[in-house]
């Protein structure tokens, strides 16, 4: 588990100049970080489904017993060390979130392979993503930020497995490694709501 170091303030002062009452009083900054507390919970949520539908159908449940086979998987993982270092910045947190949500948003593509009983919550969580990294791209214009605008279509290649068992695995840790994405970002933006 990731171990999550306390979150400063310090940097939103950088932002405009403006004092951190300032942007912590904007009413329209705190609806969009408890709507998308919200969009994010729920986002978790279908992540949480797609888990228990592979533990349920694929048998893979538990992550210590899978780690030997992860030594074997080329995952990526999508980096959020901006979201909780003592150098907490906005900017580059909320550009870490969406470069994330864009490269999850392809690898489940994995999932929709493995479970195609479950291809509309795979296609409701992928549709639920773009709109948070909308949001986010938005609330970022908003407050001035730079931001990046991914290609529409994803860049990415997927990941490629050897075997069934090693795609069912590498789908595993998609999942995992997702959900603890997501755990890092909801923190991040809960942390702000509180500033």
């Amino acid at each position: 588990a990731l171990l999550l170091a306390v979150l400063l303030w310090a940097p939103w002062r950088a932002l405009h100049g403006a004092p951190l009452t300032e942007l912590s009083g904007d009413q329209d900054f705190q609806l969009f970080l408890q709507r998308n507390l919200e969009f994010t919970r729920k986002i978790r949520g279908d992540v949480a489904a797609l888990q228990r539908a592979v533990c349920d159908t694929l048998q893979l449940c538990k992550e210590d017993e899978l780690l030997l086979v992860r030594q074997d998987l080329d995952m990526a993982q999508a980096p959020l060390e901006q979201c909780h270092r003592r150098s907490f910045q906005a900017e580059t947190c909320f550009s870490q979130i969406r470069a994330g949500l864009r490269v999850y948003h392809g690898s489940l593509a994995t999932i929709r392979a493995l479970l195609p009983g479950h291809a509309g919550l795979v296609e409701t969580l992928q549709l639920d993503m773009a709109n948070l990294s909308s949001n986010i791209q938005q609330q970022m214009e908003d407050l001035g930020l730079a931001t990046v605008t991914y290609p529409t279509e994803n860049q990415d290649p997927l990941p490629t497995f050897s075997s069934h068992f090693h795609h069912q695995v590498g789908g595993f840790f998609i999942l995992a490694n997702f959900q603890r994405f997501l755990e890092t970002a909801y923190r991040a933006l809960r942390h702000l709501t509180s500033l």
